[in-house]
Protein backbone atom coordinates (compact mmCIF):
# COMPACT_ATOMS: atom_id res chain seq x y z
CA UNK A 1 0.00 0.00 0.00
CA UNK A 2 1.09 3.60 -1.27
CA UNK A 3 2.21 5.32 2.42
CA UNK A 4 -0.35 7.74 3.88
CA UNK A 5 -4.07 7.69 4.43
CA UNK A 6 -5.90 5.28 1.36
CA UNK A 7 -8.61 7.74 0.00
CA UNK A 8 -11.32 6.19 -2.62
CA UNK A 9 -12.26 9.82 -4.46
CA UNK A 10 -15.56 8.93 -6.35
CA UNK A 11 -15.54 11.58 -9.70
CA UNK A 12 -18.04 12.42 -11.74
CA UNK A 13 -21.20 14.91 -12.43
CA UNK A 14 -23.90 14.88 -9.76
CA UNK A 15 -26.83 12.48 -10.10
CA UNK A 16 -24.84 9.84 -11.34
CA UNK A 17 -25.94 7.53 -8.41
CA UNK A 18 -22.81 8.60 -6.22
CA UNK A 19 -24.42 8.69 -2.99
CA UNK A 20 -25.76 4.72 -3.75
CA UNK A 21 -22.28 3.86 -3.96
CA UNK A 22 -20.45 5.76 -1.20
CA UNK A 23 -23.02 4.39 1.13
CA UNK A 24 -22.62 1.11 0.00
CA UNK A 25 -19.10 0.97 0.19
CA UNK A 26 -18.87 2.83 3.83
CA UNK A 27 -21.01 -0.32 5.13
CA UNK A 28 -17.79 -2.18 4.98
CA UNK A 29 -16.32 -2.91 7.90
CA UNK A 30 -12.94 -0.99 7.40
CA UNK A 31 -14.66 1.49 5.36
CA UNK A 32 -15.32 5.01 6.66
CA UNK A 33 -17.29 7.19 3.92
CA UNK A 34 -17.66 10.70 4.65
CA UNK A 35 -20.02 11.56 1.92
CA UNK A 36 -18.94 15.35 -0.38
CA UNK A 37 -16.22 16.30 1.59
CA UNK A 38 -15.99 19.61 -0.50
CA UNK A 39 -18.80 20.89 0.95
CA UNK A 40 -17.47 20.66 4.83
CA UNK A 41 -16.86 24.32 4.90
CA UNK A 42 -19.90 25.62 3.52
CA UNK A 43 -22.63 22.80 4.43
CA UNK A 44 -21.07 21.75 7.64
CA UNK A 45 -19.17 24.17 9.41
CA UNK A 46 -21.26 27.71 8.09
CA UNK A 47 -24.84 26.18 7.23
CA UNK A 48 -24.59 23.88 9.98
CA UNK A 49 -26.65 20.82 8.32
CA UNK A 50 -27.58 17.57 8.69
CA UNK A 51 -24.60 15.12 9.02
CA UNK A 52 -26.19 11.15 7.71
CA UNK A 53 -26.41 10.78 11.04
CA UNK A 54 -29.64 12.94 11.59
CA UNK A 55 -27.65 15.74 13.70
CA UNK A 56 -26.79 19.19 12.88
CA UNK A 57 -22.83 19.16 11.88
CA UNK A 58 -22.43 20.59 15.26
CA UNK A 59 -23.74 18.56 17.38
CA UNK A 60 -22.70 15.31 15.63
CA UNK A 61 -19.92 13.65 18.09
CA UNK A 62 -17.86 11.97 15.02
CA UNK A 63 -17.25 15.56 13.29
CA UNK A 64 -16.62 16.86 16.95
CA UNK A 65 -13.91 14.84 17.36
CA UNK A 66 -12.58 15.29 14.32
CA UNK A 67 -12.49 19.13 14.66
CA UNK A 68 -10.80 18.33 17.55
CA UNK A 69 -8.20 15.96 16.13
CA UNK A 70 -7.45 18.61 13.24
CA UNK A 71 -7.39 22.11 14.40
CA UNK A 72 -7.91 21.70 18.38
CA UNK A 73 -11.58 22.29 17.64
CA UNK A 74 -13.42 23.55 14.60
CA UNK A 75 -14.05 27.22 16.62
CA UNK A 76 -10.51 27.50 16.30
CA UNK A 77 -11.20 27.99 12.61
CA UNK A 78 -13.05 30.78 10.43
CA UNK A 79 -15.39 28.65 8.28
CA UNK A 80 -15.87 31.47 5.52
CA UNK A 81 -11.97 32.49 5.22
CA UNK A 82 -11.65 28.59 4.89
CA UNK A 83 -14.31 28.44 2.10
CA UNK A 84 -13.00 31.51 0.29
CA UNK A 85 -9.10 29.50 0.52
CA UNK A 86 -10.87 26.32 -1.02
CA UNK A 87 -12.60 28.22 -3.85
CA UNK A 88 -9.12 30.22 -4.60
CA UNK A 89 -7.90 26.91 -4.92
CA UNK A 90 -10.33 24.16 -6.08
CA UNK A 91 -12.08 25.07 -9.04
CA UNK A 92 -12.14 23.23 -12.44
CA UNK A 93 -9.97 26.00 -14.16
CA UNK A 94 -7.05 25.88 -12.00
CA UNK A 95 -6.53 22.15 -12.89
CA UNK A 96 -3.72 22.66 -15.08
CA UNK A 97 -2.24 24.84 -12.23
CA UNK A 98 -2.53 21.75 -9.53
CA UNK A 99 -0.96 19.79 -13.03
CA UNK A 100 2.04 22.44 -13.45
CA UNK A 101 2.17 24.01 -9.78
CA UNK A 102 5.53 26.33 -11.21
CA UNK A 103 3.35 27.73 -13.85
CA UNK A 104 2.31 30.12 -10.83
CA UNK A 105 3.96 31.00 -7.67
CA UNK A 106 1.31 32.37 -5.69
CA UNK A 107 -0.94 29.79 -6.57
CA UNK A 108 1.09 26.99 -5.20
CA UNK A 109 1.25 28.65 -1.89
CA UNK A 110 -2.17 28.71 -1.65
CA UNK A 111 -2.41 25.14 -3.11
CA UNK A 112 0.11 24.31 -0.37
CA UNK A 113 -1.68 26.12 2.57
CA UNK A 114 -5.39 24.37 1.63
CA UNK A 115 -3.65 21.04 1.24
CA UNK A 116 -2.63 21.20 4.40
CA UNK A 117 -6.07 21.55 6.39
CA UNK A 118 -7.19 19.17 3.77
CA UNK A 119 -4.10 16.77 5.37
CA UNK A 120 -5.41 17.14 8.92
CA UNK A 121 -8.98 16.42 7.81
CA UNK A 122 -8.40 13.57 6.06
CA UNK A 123 -5.68 12.20 8.77
CA UNK A 124 -8.22 12.95 11.71
CA UNK A 125 -11.42 10.73 9.56
CA UNK A 126 -8.62 7.96 9.17
CA UNK A 127 -7.73 8.03 13.05
CA UNK A 128 -11.29 8.78 14.62
CA UNK A 129 -13.25 6.16 12.66
CA UNK A 130 -10.14 3.40 12.78
CA UNK A 131 -10.84 3.23 8.80
CA UNK A 132 -8.06 1.40 6.57
CA UNK A 133 -9.80 3.43 3.85
CA UNK A 134 -11.80 6.81 3.32
CA UNK A 135 -14.11 7.01 0.71
CA UNK A 136 -14.88 10.93 -0.43
CA UNK A 137 -17.93 11.61 -2.83
CA UNK A 138 -17.27 14.52 -3.74
CA UNK A 139 -17.42 14.32 -7.43
CA UNK A 140 -15.44 17.38 -8.74
CA UNK A 141 -12.27 16.76 -11.29
CA UNK A 142 -10.51 19.73 -9.53
CA UNK A 143 -10.58 18.24 -6.31
CA UNK A 144 -9.43 14.99 -7.26
CA UNK A 145 -6.62 16.73 -8.71
CA UNK A 146 -6.40 18.29 -5.52
CA UNK A 147 -5.87 15.31 -3.60
CA UNK A 148 -3.07 14.19 -5.54
CA UNK A 149 -1.21 17.39 -4.30
CA UNK A 150 -2.15 16.64 -0.50
CA UNK A 151 0.53 15.37 1.46
CA UNK A 152 -0.09 12.30 3.52
CA UNK A 153 -2.70 10.64 1.95
CA UNK A 154 -2.88 7.96 -1.14
CA UNK A 155 -5.27 8.72 -3.29
CA UNK A 156 -7.50 6.42 -6.04
CA UNK A 157 -10.05 7.67 -8.46
CA UNK A 158 -12.91 5.85 -9.46
CA UNK A 159 -14.48 7.78 -12.26
CA UNK A 160 -17.85 7.27 -12.44
CA UNK A 161 -20.10 7.73 -15.77
CA UNK A 162 -24.05 7.35 -16.11
CA UNK A 163 -25.90 7.79 -19.17
CA UNK A 164 -26.57 11.35 -20.10
CA UNK A 165 -30.22 10.73 -20.94
CA UNK A 166 -30.52 9.70 -17.27
CA UNK A 167 -28.05 12.30 -15.62
CA UNK A 168 -30.20 14.74 -17.40
CA UNK A 169 -33.41 13.83 -16.28
CA UNK A 170 -32.81 13.59 -12.97
CA UNK A 171 -31.32 17.22 -12.93
CA UNK A 172 -34.66 18.07 -14.15
CA UNK A 173 -36.65 16.96 -11.25
CA UNK A 174 -37.62 18.68 -7.77
CA UNK A 175 -35.88 16.85 -4.73
CA UNK A 176 -36.03 18.37 -1.65
CA UNK A 177 -33.13 18.89 0.67
CA UNK A 178 -34.30 17.46 4.35
CA UNK A 179 -30.66 18.33 5.60
CA UNK A 180 -30.90 21.68 5.06
CA UNK A 181 -32.53 24.05 8.13
CA UNK A 182 -34.88 25.93 5.67
CA UNK A 183 -36.97 24.51 2.99
CA UNK A 184 -35.11 24.18 -0.22
CA UNK A 185 -34.51 22.03 -3.03
CA UNK A 186 -31.82 20.15 -4.98
CA UNK A 187 -30.50 21.99 -7.94
CA UNK A 188 -32.19 21.60 -11.64
CA UNK A 189 -30.37 22.28 -14.76
CA UNK A 190 -31.63 22.62 -18.56
CA UNK A 191 -30.98 19.75 -21.33
CA UNK A 192 -28.62 21.99 -22.94
CA UNK A 193 -26.37 23.43 -19.94
CA UNK A 194 -26.27 19.34 -18.11
CA UNK A 195 -24.96 17.76 -21.40
CA UNK A 196 -22.22 20.63 -21.66
CA UNK A 197 -21.19 19.64 -17.91
CA UNK A 198 -21.37 16.08 -18.83
CA UNK A 199 -18.83 16.32 -21.41
CA UNK A 200 -16.61 18.67 -19.49
CA UNK A 201 -16.70 16.67 -16.40
CA UNK A 202 -15.71 13.33 -17.87
CA UNK A 203 -13.03 14.78 -19.79
CA UNK A 204 -11.41 16.60 -16.92
CA UNK A 205 -11.72 13.44 -14.97
CA UNK A 206 -10.22 11.19 -17.59
CA UNK A 207 -7.37 13.88 -17.39
CA UNK A 208 -6.86 13.71 -14.04
CA UNK A 209 -7.28 10.36 -12.84
CA UNK A 210 -3.75 9.12 -13.32
CA UNK A 211 -3.97 6.37 -10.75
CA UNK A 212 -8.03 5.11 -10.92
CA UNK A 213 -10.64 3.66 -13.13
CA UNK A 214 -13.87 3.95 -15.18
CA UNK A 215 -17.09 2.74 -13.54
CA UNK A 216 -20.48 3.15 -15.34
CA UNK A 217 -23.52 3.61 -13.27
CA UNK A 218 -25.30 0.53 -15.04
CA UNK A 219 -22.93 -1.64 -14.52
CA UNK A 220 -22.92 -1.17 -11.02
CA UNK A 221 -26.68 -1.37 -10.36
CA UNK A 222 -26.41 -4.65 -12.77
CA UNK A 223 -23.82 -6.19 -10.54
CA UNK A 224 -23.36 -4.04 -7.39
CA UNK A 225 -21.17 -6.92 -5.26
CA UNK A 226 -18.85 -7.30 -7.87
CA UNK A 227 -18.72 -3.62 -8.54
CA UNK A 228 -18.47 -3.24 -4.48
CA UNK A 229 -15.18 -5.41 -4.65
CA UNK A 230 -13.66 -3.85 -7.79
CA UNK A 231 -13.82 -0.70 -6.00
CA UNK A 232 -12.73 -1.44 -2.36
CA UNK A 233 -9.49 -3.24 -4.23
CA UNK A 234 -8.79 -0.15 -6.32
CA UNK A 235 -8.46 1.45 -3.05
CA UNK A 236 -6.49 -1.33 -1.39
CA UNK A 237 -8.47 -3.19 0.56
CA UNK A 238 -9.60 -6.80 -0.08
CA UNK A 239 -12.20 -8.16 2.21
CA UNK A 240 -13.39 -11.73 2.26
CA UNK A 241 -17.18 -10.84 3.62
CA UNK A 242 -19.34 -7.92 2.31
CA UNK A 243 -21.90 -8.13 5.27
CA UNK A 244 -23.96 -5.10 3.74
CA UNK A 245 -25.44 -7.54 0.97
CA UNK A 246 -28.71 -9.79 2.46
CA UNK A 247 -28.75 -11.09 -1.10
CA UNK A 248 -27.36 -10.03 -5.09
CA UNK A 249 -29.66 -6.63 -5.48
CA UNK A 250 -30.38 -5.74 -1.77
CA UNK A 251 -28.31 -4.44 0.72
CA UNK A 252 -28.88 -2.76 4.13
CA UNK A 253 -27.65 0.38 5.28
CA UNK A 254 -26.40 1.65 8.87
CA UNK A 255 -26.15 5.04 10.57
CA UNK A 256 -23.40 7.27 8.50
CA UNK A 257 -21.69 10.28 8.68
CA UNK A 258 -21.85 11.91 5.37
CA UNK A 259 -21.15 15.52 5.05
CA UNK A 260 -23.46 16.13 1.86
CA UNK A 261 -25.07 14.12 -1.02
CA UNK A 262 -28.52 13.32 -2.12
CA UNK A 263 -31.40 12.16 0.35
CA UNK A 264 -30.56 8.44 0.04
CA UNK A 265 -27.92 8.93 2.44
CA UNK A 266 -30.81 9.52 5.25
CA UNK A 267 -31.83 5.87 4.52
CA UNK A 268 -31.33 3.23 7.09
CA UNK A 269 -32.27 -0.59 6.97
CA UNK A 270 -33.06 -2.57 3.46
CA UNK A 271 -32.61 -1.17 0.29
CA UNK A 272 -33.01 -2.72 -3.09
CA UNK A 273 -30.48 -1.85 -5.76
CA UNK A 274 -32.47 -0.85 -9.12
CA UNK A 275 -31.63 1.18 -12.19
CA UNK A 276 -33.41 4.48 -11.94
CA UNK A 277 -34.24 4.07 -15.45
CA UNK A 278 -37.77 6.01 -15.57
CA UNK A 279 -36.23 8.33 -18.35
CA UNK A 280 -36.24 5.58 -20.90
CA UNK A 281 -40.17 5.82 -20.78
CA UNK A 282 -41.38 8.99 -19.97
CA UNK A 283 -38.62 11.49 -21.58
CA UNK A 284 -39.90 12.54 -25.06
CA UNK A 285 -37.72 11.03 -27.98
CA UNK A 286 -36.77 15.06 -29.37
CA UNK A 287 -35.20 15.67 -25.99
CA UNK A 288 -33.27 12.28 -25.65
CA UNK A 289 -31.99 12.86 -29.09
CA UNK A 290 -31.09 16.05 -28.83
CA UNK A 291 -28.76 14.78 -25.75
CA UNK A 292 -27.37 12.16 -28.00
CA UNK A 293 -26.62 14.19 -30.55
CA UNK A 294 -24.83 17.15 -27.74
CA UNK A 295 -22.76 14.23 -26.23
CA UNK A 296 -21.59 12.52 -28.98
CA UNK A 297 -18.89 10.98 -29.67
CA UNK A 298 -18.29 10.60 -25.38
CA UNK A 299 -21.38 9.09 -25.08
CA UNK A 300 -20.23 6.22 -27.25
CA UNK A 301 -16.65 5.93 -25.71
CA UNK A 302 -18.72 4.94 -22.55
CA UNK A 303 -20.78 2.91 -24.46
CA UNK A 304 -23.66 4.71 -24.44
CA UNK A 305 -25.51 3.95 -28.32
CA UNK A 306 -28.77 6.05 -29.35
Amino acid sequence: MTEGVPVLFIGGLGRSGSTLIDRILGQTPGVCSVGELVFLWERGLLADERCGCGEPFSACPFWTEVGVRSFGGWDRLDPASMLGRQRAVDRNRFVPLMRVPRLSPRYRRRMQSYAEALRRVYASVAAVSGAALVVDSSKHASTAALLARVPGIAPRVAHLVRDPRGVAWSWAKHVERPESREPSQMARVGTVRIAARWQLHNALLALVRTRGAVLRYEDFVERPEHATRRLLRLGGLEVEQLPQFLDAQTVHLGVNHTVAGNPLRFRTGEVAIRADDAWRREMPASRQALLTALTFPSNLIYRYPP
